[in-house]
């Protein structure tokens, strides 16, 4: 039986604006007050963890444990069965730039790019199915915690497609659909995503 989750402040374990939003979006109506970790002033902790999974947990037992309050962490990504499942954990990553590419920082379109570039040679027959997966980890200060996963299955186009959404989420397109996750209207994203499959299951054990 999973711990209830009582109405009041939870942490946001992310410093990715468009993550919290996504997050607050889908909380808000269960009487939850979020506030986000970059708000607290948290640092970042290390995501050394081999899954989803670990760096979820990671990362919201360390909220939880700085601010003394719940705190919810997602870990997700893209993965690519046709790159062996990359880059999977390392989604983010891709999307760092090297010194050579400029000021540090996360660069979406470069991380886009490595991602077709790989594709592109394989040769035009590649497999473009892809899924977003998305784990939620949610934590208690005693350190008790519930893990939740999600994904969505589609495929990658090119060029990106859309000004909505972060991410690799101009180049995927949900399967059952035309239009990538960045031309989606928020709401129907919100609906049909990886994390919102993560956070039905997150409500029916811990809201339900």
């Amino acid at each position: 039986m999973a711990r209830r989750l009582e109405p009041g402040r939870l942490v946001i374990a992310s410093h990715n604006q468009g993550k919290v939003r996504e997050i607050r979006a889908l909380l808000e109506p269960f009487g939850i007050e979020p506030v986000s970790a970059g708000d607290l002033g948290l640092p970042e902790p290390a995501e050394t963890g081999q899954s989803f999974a670990d760096n979820a947990l990671i990362k919201a037992h360390a909220a939880a444990e700085g601010a003394g309050l719940p705190a919810l962490a997602d870990d997700s990504g893209l993965c690519v069965p046709a790159l062996g499942g990359r880059p999977g954990v390392a989604t983010a990553d891709w999307a760092e730039r090297q010194p050579f590419e400029g000021p540090p920082g996360r660069d979406w379109y470069l991380a886009m790019g490595k991602v077709e570039g790989l594709l592109a040679e394989l040769g035009p027959d590649a497999d473009r199915s892809a899924w977003f997966a998305c784990t939620l980890a949610l934590s208690w200060p005693d350190g008790h915690a519930e893990v939740f996963e999600g994904r969505v299955e589609g495929r990658l186009v090119w060029p990106p497609r859309g000004t909505r959404g972060f991410g690799y989420d101009p180049v995927f397109v949900a399967r059952g659909h035309d239009v990538s996750f960045a031309e989606l209207d928020p709401a129907e994203k919100h609906r049909i995503s990886h994390r919102a499959d993560a956070f039905a299951k997150l409500v029916a054990a811990v809201f339900g």
